[in-house]
Protein backbone atom coordinates (compact mmCIF):
# COMPACT_ATOMS: atom_id res chain seq x y z
CA UNK A 1 0.00 0.00 0.00
CA UNK A 2 3.05 2.25 0.98
CA UNK A 3 4.50 1.96 -2.57
CA UNK A 4 1.30 2.74 -4.36
CA UNK A 5 0.72 6.03 -2.40
CA UNK A 6 4.47 6.58 -3.43
CA UNK A 7 3.52 5.88 -6.92
CA UNK A 8 0.51 8.18 -6.64
CA UNK A 9 2.47 11.19 -5.35
CA UNK A 10 4.73 11.14 -7.96
CA UNK A 11 2.44 11.76 -10.58
CA UNK A 12 -0.05 14.15 -8.68
CA UNK A 13 2.95 16.23 -8.19
CA UNK A 14 3.29 16.75 -12.38
CA UNK A 15 -0.25 16.83 -12.91
CA UNK A 16 -0.48 20.22 -10.26
CA UNK A 17 2.45 21.42 -11.69
CA UNK A 18 1.17 21.01 -15.23
CA UNK A 19 -2.41 22.72 -14.03
CA UNK A 20 -0.52 25.89 -12.28
CA UNK A 21 1.17 26.32 -15.45
CA UNK A 22 -1.97 26.56 -16.68
CA UNK A 23 -3.00 29.73 -15.18
CA UNK A 24 -1.47 31.77 -17.85
CA UNK A 25 0.09 31.23 -21.26
CA UNK A 26 3.84 31.35 -21.09
CA UNK A 27 3.73 32.58 -17.42
CA UNK A 28 1.35 35.75 -18.28
CA UNK A 29 -0.51 37.53 -16.74
CA UNK A 30 -4.55 37.52 -17.79
CA UNK A 31 -4.08 41.38 -18.13
CA UNK A 32 -1.24 40.76 -19.96
CA UNK A 33 -2.83 37.90 -21.86
CA UNK A 34 -6.67 40.75 -22.65
CA UNK A 35 -3.61 43.41 -23.08
CA UNK A 36 -2.24 41.22 -26.41
CA UNK A 37 -5.96 40.14 -27.50
CA UNK A 38 -6.86 44.46 -27.46
CA UNK A 39 -3.14 44.96 -29.33
CA UNK A 40 -4.41 42.41 -32.01
CA UNK A 41 -8.01 43.95 -32.62
CA UNK A 42 -5.95 47.59 -33.35
CA UNK A 43 -3.92 45.58 -35.71
CA UNK A 44 -6.48 44.04 -36.97
CA UNK A 45 -8.11 48.42 -37.57
CA UNK A 46 -4.69 49.33 -39.06
CA UNK A 47 -5.28 46.46 -41.70
CA UNK A 48 -9.36 47.49 -42.89
CA UNK A 49 -8.39 51.04 -43.16
CA UNK A 50 -4.94 50.50 -44.77
CA UNK A 51 -4.86 52.28 -48.16
CA UNK A 52 -1.02 53.22 -49.79
CA UNK A 53 -3.29 56.17 -51.71
CA UNK A 54 -3.28 60.24 -49.97
CA UNK A 55 -6.05 60.05 -48.16
CA UNK A 56 -7.17 62.95 -45.54
CA UNK A 57 -6.31 62.09 -42.02
CA UNK A 58 -10.16 62.68 -41.60
CA UNK A 59 -11.34 60.52 -43.46
CA UNK A 60 -8.85 57.14 -42.29
CA UNK A 61 -9.95 58.22 -38.73
CA UNK A 62 -13.57 58.25 -39.56
CA UNK A 63 -12.69 54.72 -41.37
CA UNK A 64 -11.43 53.21 -37.97
CA UNK A 65 -14.55 54.84 -36.05
CA UNK A 66 -16.66 52.77 -37.90
CA UNK A 67 -15.34 49.26 -37.43
CA UNK A 68 -16.84 47.24 -34.36
CA UNK A 69 -14.90 47.69 -30.85
CA UNK A 70 -12.30 50.53 -31.75
CA UNK A 71 -12.33 54.11 -31.05
CA UNK A 72 -10.79 56.97 -32.24
CA UNK A 73 -9.08 58.81 -29.58
CA UNK A 74 -6.25 61.20 -31.13
CA UNK A 75 -5.54 62.37 -34.62
CA UNK A 76 -2.07 63.71 -35.67
CA UNK A 77 -1.45 65.10 -38.93
CA UNK A 78 -3.21 66.47 -42.27
CA UNK A 79 -2.57 63.01 -44.39
CA UNK A 80 -1.01 60.10 -44.82
CA UNK A 81 0.97 61.90 -48.06
CA UNK A 82 4.88 62.65 -46.76
CA UNK A 83 5.03 61.81 -42.72
CA UNK A 84 1.95 61.03 -42.97
CA UNK A 85 -0.23 60.40 -39.67
CA UNK A 86 -1.03 59.04 -36.53
CA UNK A 87 -3.91 57.51 -34.84
CA UNK A 88 -4.25 56.85 -31.12
CA UNK A 89 -6.91 53.77 -30.57
CA UNK A 90 -8.76 52.30 -27.90
CA UNK A 91 -9.79 48.50 -27.99
CA UNK A 92 -10.46 45.98 -25.56
CA UNK A 93 -9.74 42.94 -24.71
CA UNK A 94 -10.58 39.87 -22.39
CA UNK A 95 -9.36 36.96 -20.67
CA UNK A 96 -9.82 34.00 -18.60
CA UNK A 97 -8.54 34.70 -14.94
CA UNK A 98 -7.57 32.12 -13.21
CA UNK A 99 -5.90 29.62 -15.61
CA UNK A 100 -8.31 26.82 -17.17
CA UNK A 101 -11.00 26.19 -14.82
CA UNK A 102 -11.95 29.98 -14.01
CA UNK A 103 -14.97 31.17 -13.31
CA UNK A 104 -14.52 34.39 -14.59
CA UNK A 105 -12.62 36.86 -16.76
CA UNK A 106 -10.61 39.80 -17.01
CA UNK A 107 -11.47 42.82 -19.11
CA UNK A 108 -8.78 45.52 -19.99
CA UNK A 109 -9.15 48.98 -22.49
CA UNK A 110 -5.81 50.33 -24.01
CA UNK A 111 -5.29 52.47 -26.12
CA UNK A 112 -2.33 52.12 -29.18
CA UNK A 113 -0.82 54.43 -31.45
CA UNK A 114 -0.19 53.04 -35.00
CA UNK A 115 1.14 55.19 -38.15
CA UNK A 116 -0.07 55.48 -41.75
CA UNK A 117 0.78 57.31 -44.47
CA UNK A 118 2.28 56.37 -48.11
CA UNK A 119 4.90 54.19 -47.70
CA UNK A 120 3.60 51.96 -44.93
CA UNK A 121 3.37 48.58 -45.23
CA UNK A 122 0.59 46.42 -45.12
CA UNK A 123 0.71 44.99 -41.37
CA UNK A 124 3.78 47.54 -40.27
CA UNK A 125 2.16 50.47 -38.39
CA UNK A 126 4.31 50.66 -35.90
CA UNK A 127 2.00 49.35 -33.25
CA UNK A 128 3.00 50.59 -29.97
CA UNK A 129 0.52 50.85 -26.57
CA UNK A 130 0.27 54.74 -25.07
CA UNK A 131 -1.47 56.37 -22.78
CA UNK A 132 -5.10 56.63 -23.33
CA UNK A 133 -5.58 60.76 -24.13
CA UNK A 134 -8.19 62.18 -21.26
CA UNK A 135 -11.87 62.36 -22.60
CA UNK A 136 -13.93 60.71 -24.81
CA UNK A 137 -13.18 59.17 -28.55
CA UNK A 138 -14.20 61.26 -31.16
CA UNK A 139 -17.06 61.75 -33.35
CA UNK A 140 -17.27 62.31 -36.73
CA UNK A 141 -20.07 63.79 -39.04
CA UNK A 142 -21.90 61.17 -41.29
CA UNK A 143 -20.11 60.23 -45.07
CA UNK A 144 -20.86 62.32 -47.76
CA UNK A 145 -24.32 60.48 -49.41
CA UNK A 146 -23.84 59.25 -53.07
CA UNK A 147 -26.37 60.36 -54.91
CA UNK A 148 -28.87 57.22 -56.27
CA UNK A 149 -29.09 55.92 -60.07
CA UNK A 150 -32.77 55.89 -60.96
CA UNK A 151 -32.56 52.33 -62.20
CA UNK A 152 -37.36 52.40 -63.03
CA UNK A 153 -36.98 55.60 -64.27
CA UNK A 154 -33.87 55.07 -66.04
CA UNK A 155 -36.08 51.79 -67.87
CA UNK A 156 -39.09 53.34 -68.52
CA UNK A 157 -37.76 56.61 -70.11
CA UNK A 158 -35.39 54.89 -72.67
CA UNK A 159 -36.84 54.37 -76.51
CA UNK A 160 -37.63 50.91 -77.59
CA UNK A 161 -36.97 50.34 -81.01
CA UNK A 162 -38.52 47.83 -83.73
CA UNK A 163 -36.92 44.79 -85.21
CA UNK A 164 -34.96 46.15 -88.78
CA UNK A 165 -34.29 49.60 -87.05
CA UNK A 166 -31.52 51.44 -85.90
CA UNK A 167 -31.29 52.75 -81.74
CA UNK A 168 -30.86 56.51 -82.15
CA UNK A 169 -28.16 58.10 -79.81
CA UNK A 170 -29.40 61.10 -79.74
CA UNK A 171 -32.64 59.83 -79.08
CA UNK A 172 -31.26 58.03 -76.07
CA UNK A 173 -28.98 60.84 -74.31
CA UNK A 174 -32.45 63.00 -74.49
CA UNK A 175 -34.76 59.80 -72.73
CA UNK A 176 -31.41 59.71 -70.32
CA UNK A 177 -31.40 64.18 -70.10
CA UNK A 178 -35.26 64.10 -68.93
CA UNK A 179 -33.71 62.27 -65.77
CA UNK A 180 -32.14 65.21 -64.57
CA UNK A 181 -29.82 63.00 -62.53
CA UNK A 182 -27.15 64.44 -60.13
CA UNK A 183 -24.28 66.21 -61.44
CA UNK A 184 -21.77 63.50 -59.89
CA UNK A 185 -23.24 60.51 -62.47
CA UNK A 186 -21.14 59.97 -64.90
CA UNK A 187 -23.25 59.16 -67.96
CA UNK A 188 -21.22 57.28 -71.54
CA UNK A 189 -23.03 56.20 -74.81
CA UNK A 190 -21.63 54.29 -77.33
CA UNK A 191 -23.41 53.41 -80.61
CA UNK A 192 -21.91 50.38 -82.59
CA UNK A 193 -23.77 48.70 -85.34
CA UNK A 194 -27.24 50.35 -84.69
CA UNK A 195 -27.18 49.62 -81.08
CA UNK A 196 -26.91 52.04 -78.55
CA UNK A 197 -24.74 50.93 -75.24
CA UNK A 198 -25.27 53.55 -71.48
CA UNK A 199 -23.30 53.85 -68.92
CA UNK A 200 -24.54 55.51 -65.75
CA UNK A 201 -21.43 55.26 -62.88
CA UNK A 202 -21.26 56.79 -59.68
CA UNK A 203 -18.20 56.34 -57.01
CA UNK A 204 -19.65 56.69 -53.13
CA UNK A 205 -17.27 58.25 -51.28
CA UNK A 206 -14.47 55.81 -50.39
CA UNK A 207 -15.80 52.78 -51.42
CA UNK A 208 -14.25 49.83 -52.57
CA UNK A 209 -16.87 49.44 -55.77
CA UNK A 210 -18.46 52.25 -57.92
CA UNK A 211 -22.09 52.10 -58.49
CA UNK A 212 -23.60 51.72 -61.90
CA UNK A 213 -26.47 50.79 -63.79
CA UNK A 214 -26.41 49.49 -67.67
CA UNK A 215 -28.52 49.45 -70.45
CA UNK A 216 -28.74 48.32 -74.25
CA UNK A 217 -30.78 50.13 -76.46
CA UNK A 218 -30.79 47.41 -79.88
CA UNK A 219 -33.82 46.45 -82.42
CA UNK A 220 -36.23 44.36 -80.62
CA UNK A 221 -34.41 44.46 -77.09
CA UNK A 222 -33.96 47.37 -74.34
CA UNK A 223 -32.29 46.47 -71.51
CA UNK A 224 -31.07 47.51 -67.80
CA UNK A 225 -29.21 45.40 -65.73
CA UNK A 226 -26.49 46.40 -62.44
CA UNK A 227 -23.37 44.42 -63.39
CA UNK A 228 -22.09 42.29 -60.53
CA UNK A 229 -20.08 43.60 -57.70
CA UNK A 230 -16.80 41.69 -58.89
CA UNK A 231 -17.19 43.74 -62.03
CA UNK A 232 -17.88 46.64 -60.62
CA UNK A 233 -14.55 46.68 -58.68
CA UNK A 234 -11.53 48.59 -59.88
CA UNK A 235 -10.06 47.94 -63.48
CA UNK A 236 -12.87 45.22 -63.91
CA UNK A 237 -14.21 47.25 -67.08
CA UNK A 238 -18.01 46.36 -65.38
CA UNK A 239 -18.87 50.15 -65.57
CA UNK A 240 -18.39 50.84 -69.28
CA UNK A 241 -20.24 51.05 -72.22
CA UNK A 242 -18.14 48.13 -73.94
CA UNK A 243 -20.14 46.26 -71.33
CA UNK A 244 -23.46 47.00 -71.84
CA UNK A 245 -22.72 45.96 -75.53
CA UNK A 246 -20.77 43.09 -75.00
CA UNK A 247 -22.03 42.05 -71.25
CA UNK A 248 -18.54 39.91 -69.54
CA UNK A 249 -19.45 36.66 -68.73
CA UNK A 250 -21.20 36.37 -64.81
CA UNK A 251 -18.44 35.23 -62.19
CA UNK A 252 -18.41 31.99 -60.93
Amino acid sequence: MIVRLGRMRRFVIPVVVLLAAGCGVGGRSPEDQATEQARKLADRAGNRIYDSRTRPAQDVAHRAADLDGVEVMRVTGASTAGDGIRLVLRTSGTAPDGGWFATSTVTVRRCFELRFSTTTEWEHYGTREVTCPAGGPLAFKPWPKAPRIPFERLRKALPRVPEGGRADEAKVRAAVGSLRLDPAVRREFQTAGGRVGVALTVKPYWADTADCVLAIVEPGHTNVWTPPRVQRMPGEGGCSTANALNPLPPPH
